[in-house]
């Protein structure tokens, strides 16, 4: 795996962004959670407006503006070789939220789907994790379909302690919690 680092979305990355939303829409139209860690990604209607959104949710006084009631970061996963962007993963300050206290969590994290199966989204979800310790996050709550062995992979590589399985609009869900050294 070639090193990545997360950065905060800006206008430099604005191309890649819409790319990388182009190919998880062609590869991954089936899914239901085909943009997790995106949020809004899927109906923004420019990279510029979905950046300007990224911006707008990393405070409580503006997050609502853009539909979010709890403040988050989000990163893209550039790849240091070729400033690619291979991924992006959110990190939510809080989770007291009835939906991400229950199943939503912390963070989430997609992969362009050409740099599947390559360990990137391990790596994203560690870096996330010191992420968290600069917040002052103490513990991080990840979740999983019961069916994505990938993400159950990456959350046990990065610490990941099952809690319980829970049933979320009939979808089996896996509960985890990360603890963050501070």
């Amino acid at each position: 795996m070639e090193q990545i680092e997360l950065i905060e979305p800006g206008m430099k990355y604005a191309d890649d962004i819409w790319e990388f939303r182009q190919e998880i829409l062609d590869c991954d139209a089936e899914r239901e959670d085909q943009f997790a860690g995106c949020i809004s990604l899927d109906v923004s209607m420019s990279a510029k407006e979905w950046i300007k959104k990224c911006e707008l949710r990393k405070s409580e006084e503006t997050c609502n503006e853009v539909g979010a009631t709890v403040p988050s970061h989000m990163y893209l996963a550039v790849r240091k070789k070729d400033n690619k962007v291979i991924g992006i993963i959110d990190l939510r300050h809080h989770i007291n939220h009835p939906i991400l206290g229950t199943w939503g969590g912390h963070c989430g994290y997609s992969v362009r789907p050409s740099e599947r199966g390559k360990g990137y989204a391990k790596e994203m979800l560690r870096l996330n994790i010191l992420n968290a310790k600069a917040l002052g996050i103490p513990k991080l709550l990840v979740t999983c379909n019961v069916k994505n062995k990938a993400s159950e992979k990456t959350i046990l590589a990065n610490g990941g302690v099952y809690e319980k399985t829970i049933d979320v609009d009939g979808y089996k869900m896996k509960r985890y919690w990360i603890m963050v050294e501070n």
